[in-house]
């Protein structure tokens, strides 16, 4: 093991969420919506704290600087909230290869739900201008010959969080041989992260929302040293890049991610 990553441990969540101005997602999280499948919604779902204060605090306890995010909704207004946090404990400093310091790219193919998290990131945050929203299709397509999706406009950047959570299977429109996950009995299956495997840099952290079909997929094609944890509680997959560094510029990187700081 070269190092590690750090886990957040469970806590008072609405507390969490009070005490950091958001008291609003509380009461918006308890309300009720009755769903014969949680995969098939046309509105934007409610909050889940507990999954939502993971991600904001895996991106402050280990010092990540740059997001990309599969899809969106209240992540992407967590997530950038965490990235803010980051930016004040370490007065914006960062390591010299950081291509986007504290920037969040959200990548989805549903205008709809692209706009929405816009609105919500606009109306919440003076410093929006650092989160990205860019339109893509998604499509059929194949990965060492198997059937899976992909975007077609890809961001790009060299992230060190990854969280995929989207697209819906639902909205991808195209076959191949007659085939595609825009099926009651499929589930989600993206491909994107193992395109670009070979340029994240080690110390890289990808988190997926429950998709463990995907997840183990993911596990199955990766060609480097990750690390694997299934947080069963949340339903979250965590892959950690763990090997030693690229060079100095990389060493440079892990020693920011296990670097202390103000409050």
């Amino acid at each position: 093991m070269i190092q590690n990553f750090k886990i957040p441990k469970p806590t008072d969540y609405e507390k969490f969420f009070k005490n950091h101005g958001l008291k609003w997602m509380v009461d918006l999280s308890k309300k009720k919506v009755f769903l014969n499948d949680n995969r098939v919604n046309e509105n934007p779902h409610l909050p889940e704290l507990k999954d939502l204060y993971f991600l904001y605090q895996l991106i402050v306890l280990n010092n990540r600087t740059t997001v990309l995010e599969y899809g969106c909704g209240w992540s992407t207004l967590i997530m950038h909230l965490a990235l803010l946090k980051n930016e004040k404990r370490f007065k914006k400093k960062v390591y010299t290869r950081c291509g986007n310091p504290y920037e969040l790219i959200c990548v989805d193919n549903s205008k709809k739900f692209l706009n929405i998290s816009k609105n919500r990131v606009m109306k919440y945050s003076n410093k929006f201008r650092k989160v990205k929203f860019i339109y893509s299709e998604a499509r059929m397509t194949k990965f060492n010959n198997r059937y899976c999706t992909e975007y077609k406009k890809h961001p790009l950047l060299n992230p060190d969080f990854i969280y995929i959570d989207g697209p819906s299977q639902w909205t991808v429109k195209n076959k191949i041989e007659n085939f595609t996950v825009n099926h009651f009995s499929m589930m989600p299956m993206v491909c994107d992260v193992l395109k670009f495997e070979h340029f994240l840099t080690p110390g890289t952290l990808i988190v997926t929302d429950g998709r463990t079909a995907n997840a183990r997929f993911l596990k199955s094609n990766f060609q480097r040293n990750w690390k694997h944890v299934h947080l069963k509680s949340i339903d979250q997959h965590y892959f950690y890049l763990n090997e030693k560094p690229l060079g100095k510029w990389n060493e440079e990187q892990l020693k920011f991610y296990n670097k202390k700081s103000g409050k």
